[in-house]
């Protein structure tokens, strides 16, 4: 073990359970979530959930749900609380472990670093099919779609197309969430 390994600490999702507030886990460094999102990321949010859920209600998906906070853990030392997720499957237990179909992060001036490349390298080596970023100050959406196992950035489009899972494609409207 290094010098910087014996005087930094290395914390796990066992440490990370009796945590107070919101944290995430990046190779066992503590991040905190704090403050609170602004309220332009709070609308984009609330948008994007409500242009999800009507679009895989419109298709009568059952198989995919859209949640918003959600505890994902990787790894015993890697917890990520997306902004908003689409995951197709049940989850079986507190927290998501196994990969969601999209992941949605809002950027925020002591987030948009991290959400750029260290989460974009993370969802891109979980297999995570979409990563969307917002950009609410730019009003801009970024659509990554991985293809063979790295991201690519796709066309802007006011209604994308998101295959979430064989039985369950969408095409919400997106042209609105900045409005």
């Amino acid at each position: 073990m290094g010098f910087a390994g014996k005087i930094i600490p290395h914390y796990t999702y066992e440490d990370w359970l009796h945590w107070e507030g919101k944290w995430e886990l990046i190779e066992g460094h503590p991040i905190a979530m704090k403050p609170s999102p602004v309220p332009d990321h709070q609308r984009a949010s609330a948008k994007i959930i409500s242009r999800f859920e009507t679009a895989l209600e419109a298709i009568g998906c059952n198989k995919c749900h859209v949640y918003n906070f959600l505890d994902y853990k990787i790894e015993e030392d890697l917890i990520l609380i997306p902004d908003v997720l689409i995951i197709c499957g049940e989850i079986k237990k507190k927290f998501l472990d196994f990969p969601p179909a999209l992941v949605v992060e809002i950027l925020s001036p002591s987030t948009a670093l991290r959400d750029r490349h260290t989460k974009f390298e993370c969802y891109q080596q979980q297999g995570i099919r979409y990563y969307l970023i917002v950009d609410v100050v730019k009003k801009k959406l970024d659509i990554y779609k991985l293809v063979e196992g790295v991201y690519q950035l796709a066309k802007a489009d006011t209604a994308p197309q998101f295959d979430l899972s064989d039985t369950c494609s969408i095409k919400p409207q997106m042209a609105t969430i900045f409005d």
